[in-house]
């Protein structure tokens, strides 16, 4: 049951960006605060948005 919640766990923090704003602040060797959290999420909306789908 644990190695089950455990992954829940990991699987929302995937759909939550949590794990790519890790992989950010590592990159970057930044820490967290939130302007930098900020920056982040406006960066990748910005991006995601900038790429419009076609039909």
């Amino acid at each position: 049951m644990r190695r089950f919640l455990n992954g829940v766990l990991a699987l929302l923090r995937e759909i939550g960006d949590q794990n790519a704003y890790s992989r950010h602040l590592s990159a970057h060797g930044l820490t967290h605060s939130g302007a930098e959290w900020r920056r982040f999420s406006d960066a990748r909306f910005r991006d995601k948005y900038a790429r419009a789908k076609c039909c």
